[in-house]
């Protein structure tokens, strides 16, 4: 008898019909489909894994996402993200500011009061462990039309030797035919200098401060290219003539973001910031870099009415909790500077934003105490240097700087493949060039490994990721070899706002993005990327994360130049031991994160470290102890503290 199938078979063939018949009409999306679902499968699976590491996305409950602009390991295992206002006026506008403490070890949250416009701000691990952060947002930029009012800077002057002054936000200026200008905050005036000489002549010069005004009304009447004195509206008799304003032109150019001077120390273990005694000047994308004696130094960054600082560095001394002045030097903003010498920095020619393409660029040797500068040539696409990625390179006592990627000045479109290396160790440094990138990358995220590899992730080829040009690709690059390899890579786009930093379980997390348009065509605004993702190396995979060494009993405290003894059943198979200082990111901009090697020696169930003795090597600070075993295995980091 012929077969006849059932009428479920039917309806089974009929549709599996109709699946091949779509599955024709619509072949590329299938094709798509098929090939991102064996993609999964392909990068699940444990070979894979133990070759090119994995990536895991981090469940962040609604309230506690936040536009990382900062991020910054503590000695606490948290991590510290800063948002201030996130790049986000309303927000600003508000006075709604961010901060969130993340505990990778339990994924748990906590919400921290943020008590200023903390956004772009600098910051740097102080010797004892808390977090200075400096500087912030006084105002948001104002640009092209939406500048509706003339403003500038005004000079205000003191000529009474007797008393300072406090003007609050909202003090009117008057300009001789009297047009009328607000400031936009307060500011303290100081009691003029008096000098008496020997003949018992008296001399008063007068004391100055400065601040942004506005005009009252909007519109081109309250443009003025001409100096002028303005009088200070409400003040009357003697006031009146001793306080004044000065101000060389108010203009409808564009207005740039404007810094602050405040200062604050976060204490990792209270989980609060303490407002500490304020910059001498404003500063808003500043770089801060902890010196060999503790002592901090704080660099560039926009001012109190938008400009670049003109060189005037300060000097924070965490004993007395006070700012003195520093040697002068100019700089673009975030300026990615490495502490290479007892009194001697490395520029290496990396920066993010601000300042003119021909000033200040040019990578090089600073002497803090002589106040000289060496430059170092060799840089190729030197014009490509700003958002590129920079460090230096393990192990510290190399004295290498790498610098990878970047782009033109400002929203250039520019981008580059480059990397370049300099050996300060030799008589004449000069960078040479390294192994490109596999395409120019901006943003790019670099974290030295405690393997001695450094891991890079993320960026974009065009200005904050226009045109749909985020990179998601990741790669090792290894000093030793001097090539790169390649690794997993991530889901998610990285590109101006976003961070990267090692984990004291030797992972890697990435936070932030902050792209321009969510479009290739560039028509639809882009959205803060507020997930975490984390990648864990292949020295992790396959069981490997089971046989690391672990580290036991040792003192907490370590002192340079001596010894340390730590207990370890894995001793006989340790090859490396390393202090890694933990980070403080942002614009791709970590100048903390080194890497420095420490001699040991194996004796049964211990290892004695020989801990290196020279500051500027080891500047004061809490360290992430890593005992990494003959197939690159690193330990758990044990915190330990150098003061």
């Amino acid at each position: 008898m012929p077969y006849r199938p059932s009428a479920r078979m039917k309806k089974t063939l009929i549709g599996t019909g109709i699946t091949v018949l779509l599955a024709g009409l619509n072949a590329p999306a299938t094709l798509g489909f098929a090939k991102e679902r064996y993609h999964e499968y392909r990068i699940n699976q444990p070979e894979y894994k133990a070759q090119y590491g994995s990536w895991q996305l981090v469940d962040v409950p609604p309230q506690y996402r936040t536009n990382a602009i900062h991020a910054a390991l503590l000695h606490t295992g948290k991590v510290l993200l800063i948002a201030g206002s996130g790049n986000k006026q309303d927000r600003f506008d508000a006075g709604s500011f961010d901060t969130i403490l993340w505990d990778p070890k339990d994924n748990s949250y906590t919400k921290v009061a943020t008590p200023e416009d903390l956004f772009c701000a600098g910051h740097t691990q102080l010797g004892d462990g808390k977090l200075l952060v400096a500087g912030g947002t006084a105002r948001y930029e104002q640009l092209g039309d939406n500048v509706k009012r003339a403003g500038g800077g005004m000079i205000v002057k003191n000529e009474n030797p007797d008393k300072p002054h406090t003007f609050p936000k909202g003090t009117r200026f008057r300009a001789p035919d009297g047009t009328e200008y607000v400031s936009d905050f307060p500011v303290v005036v100081p009691r003029a200098k008096k000098e008496t000489d020997e003949d018992g002549g008296v001399t008063v010069t007068a004391s100055e401060a400065r601040v942004f005004v506005e005009a009252v009304k909007e519109g081109r009447a309250s443009v003025t290219a001409k100096p002028a004195q303005y009088e200070i509206v409400g003040l009357k008799g003697k006031d009146a003539d001793n306080l004044y304003g000065l101000a060389e032109k108010l203009t409808l150019d564009d207005q740039d973001f404007q810094g602050i001077r405040d200062t604050f120390e976060f204490d990792p273990v209270a989980e609060r910031y303490i407002r500490v005694d304020p910059m001498r000047e404003a500063r808003w994308y500043p770089t801060l870099v902890t010196l060999s004696d503790g002592k901090v130094i704080s660099v560039s960054g926009l001012d109190d009415i938008g400009e670049i600082v003109q060189g005037d560095n300060e000097i924070y001394d965490p004993a007395t909790k006070k700012w003195t002045a520093g040697p002068k030097r100019y700089f673009p903003t975030y300026p990615a500077l490495y502490l290479t010498g007892e009194n001697q920095l490395f520029y290496s020619g990396s920066n993010a934003g601000y300042g003119p393409a021909d000033k200040g660029r040019d990578p090089g040797i600073w002497d803090l105490k002589t106040n000289s500068f060496t430059v170092v040539d060799g840089m190729t696409d030197p014009d490509q240097l700003e958002t590129s990625s920079s460090l230096l390179l393990p192990p510290a006592q190399d004295a290498r700087v790498m610098v990878l990627g970047g782009g033109g000045v400002g929203e250039s479109r520019k981008s580059t493949a480059r990397t370049a290396i300099v050996d300060l160790k030799e008589r004449t440094p000069a960078y040479k060039e390294g192994p490109a990138l596999p395409q120019g990358t901006r943003y790019l995220n670099s974290v030295i490994l405690p393997d001695d590899t450094v891991f890079t992730t993320g960026g974009s080829r065009d200005y904050r990721g226009r045109s749909a040009s985020d990179i998601r690709r990741a790669q090792f690059y290894d000093p030793a070899k001097n090539e790169f390899r390649a690794a997993a890579d991530p889901s998610i786009g990285r590109n101006y706002h976003a961070e990267a930093l090692l984990l004291p379980d030797g992972r890697v997390a990435t936070f932030g993005s902050d792209p321009l348009f969510a479009d290739k065509a560039n028509t639809r605004l882009g959205t803060f990327e507020q997930r975490v993702e984390v990648y864990t190396p292949p020295y992790l995979q396959g069981g490997r994360a089971e046989t690391r060494p672990v580290i036991g009993t040792g003192p907490e405290r370590l002192v340079p130049g001596r010894k340390a003894v730590f207990q370890t059943k894995d001793a006989d198979r340790i090859a490396k031991v390393r202090l890694i200082r933990p980070s403080a990111v942002t614009h791709v901009t970590d100048v903390e994160q080194r890497s420095v090697e420490v001699g040991f020696e194996r004796e049964d169930d211990t290892v004695r470290l020989s801990v290196p003795g020279d500051r500027a090597l080891l500047p004061p600070g809490w360290y992430m102890l890593f005992l990494v075993d003959e197939d690159g295995t690193p330990s758990e980091a044990k915190w330990v503290h150098l003061p």
